[in-house]
């Protein structure tokens, strides 16, 4: 069991996907992290975005023994790359037909906030997808993202 961690402008009792916001990194789902500040970091931004509410975090409980199992489809990025960076644009591209993909969950670096900036440049043809990868790293240093897709992949999230 591994400990995951969702920032909010709220505290979440129950997850769900109604609230998901589109054009996300890995697209519409609910997103946690490993690393405690990292939410803290996203709770704050949350805030600060919409005004409303206060910094929370949320903790929940999550077998990753499951991630390997049939039970799941699972897409894993175990580090920056081009198939990662050409995934997190496709989602993030307003111009696409969403959802773009199925899976039940993704593991994954968490890109930059210029991703629609990048996202123009490289469609322009200013940049190549090696100078894409490396525009998208996020500035704090990698740090890595769970996003859950589908109600299956929520259920086995149990809060603390």
């Amino acid at each position: 069991m591994i400990r995951l961690y969702h920032g909010s402008n709220i505290k979440i009792e129950m997850p769900d996907l109604i609230h998901s916001k589109p054009y996300k990194d890995f697209g519409s789902g609910f997103y946690l992290s490993p690393d405690k500040q990292q939410a803290w970091d996203m709770a704050f931004q949350k805030v600060s975005q919409t005004q409303e509410g206060k910094a929370e975090v949320t903790e929940f409980l999550f077998d990753d023994s499951k991630m390997t199992s049939s039970e799941l489809k699972v897409l894993v990025y175990p580090d920056y790359c081009e198939e990662w960076a050409l995934f997190v644009l496709a989602n993030r591209n307003r111009k696409a037909k969403h959802p773009i993909h199925d899976y039940d969950m993704v593991y994954g670096p968490i890109a930059n906030d210029g991703v629609t900036y990048q996202l123009r440049r490289y469609e322009g043809g200013v940049i190549s997808l090696t100078r894409l990868v490396e525009e998208l790293k996020y500035a704090k240093g990698i740090t890595f993202q769970y996003y859950f897709g589908t109600d299956r992949a929520l259920k086995l999230l149990t809060r603390t």
